[in-house]
């Protein structure tokens, strides 16, 4: 058992599949097999339950994702710790990005960046994207996570560097007591449902979605609309109706059963996160280093 096997089955976990794993952690698909099943060899146990459609862990496949978690961010802490010794980074780092994905991945780096660097104040900021876009631009924002800008909005950044920071799918699903185990439909069976919609959170996705909508001829009876993810799965959870949203957002419910991903069999959308900062002297040290804890928490 070592660190690189304990990664990827954390990542096979977190992601859904070993397909979405291998994407991830730059791996084929037999290689994240390869590695799940040394590792089931090294321990002597099944860690992940065989002939399921979505990953679902074994009782020691559960005790170890939780352990590994613990061990794979213990080594994170140490690589940054020991990267940045003797250091003396200080300054004011102003950082905005969406709703959904500040809850899922800002709000848990903050900490252990604020430990590794004591001297820098944060101030960070949700917001619609556009309106941070807008924000940005008045120099009132010195970092912004959001979906890749020349995609969703149609637009480029002067004076910004871009970083990729991860590939995220849109998933659309339902509470589980929605529908009769009801796994997989074709685009014009979504309006079978009564549709709750994440509005223009993200532009490029809803154009999509609504190109798709007149494409097939059908029309979305939307009961609830909300930009806030935590409201958003909060409704579909009540069993009011079925939606999509970031898959990173979603991955916890549905490991838990509180959510049942609906695979549509002929759309999709893949949104890409991207890390823009500005490039100048004062901030381009500052956002290198968040960026540092920002993708060593992603794994």
């Amino acid at each position: 058992m070592n660190l690189n096997q304990l990664t990827t089955f954390v990542t096979v976990i977190t992601e859904g599949s070993m397909t979405a794993a291998g994407d991830k952690l730059l791996l084929t698909q037999p290689a994240v097999s390869q590695q799940i099943r040394n590792l089931e060899e090294d321990l002597g146990v099944h860690l992940l339950v065989r002939g399921v459609r979505q990953i679902k862990t074994t009782p020691q496949g559960e005790l170890l994702y939780e352990q590994a978690k613990k061990i794979i961010q213990l080594a994170q802490n140490i690589e940054i710790s020991i990267k940045t010794v003797g250091t003396d980074i200080k300054g004011y780092l102003r950082i905005g990005t969406l709703n959904s994905i500040g809850l899922q991945f800002i709000t848990p780096v903050l900490n252990r960046f604020l430990r590794h660097y004591p001297k820098v104040k944060t101030k960070v900021e949700y917001d619609k994207g556009e309106n941070l876009i807008r924000s940005y631009k008045k120099n009132n924002l010195d970092i912004i996570i959001l979906p890749d800008l020349h995609k969703e909005f149609n637009l480029e950044l002067e004076g910004t560097e871009k970083r990729f920071l991860l590939k995220e799918e849109m998933w659309l699903v339902s509470s589980n007591k929605s529908l009769d185990d009801q796994s997989e439909i074709e685009f014009r069976d979504i309006c079978q449902m009564p549709f709750i919609s994440m509005g223009n959170e993200y532009p490029g996705f809803a154009n999509e979605l609504r190109a798709m909508v007149e494409k097939e001829g059908i029309t979305l009876d939307t009961v609830f609309e909300s930009e806030n993810v935590g409201t958003l799965k909060r409704a579909i959870e009540s069993g009011i109706g079925w939606g999509f949203a970031p898959a990173h957002a979603l991955k916890k419910q549905v490991r838990a059963g509180r959510l049942n991903r609906i695979h549509v069999k002929d759309f999709s959308y893949v949104v890409d996160l991207q890390y823009y900062h500005r490039n100048t002297p004062e901030i381009r040290s500052l956002a290198n280093n968040f960026y540092q804890v920002l993708t060593a928490e992603r794994g």
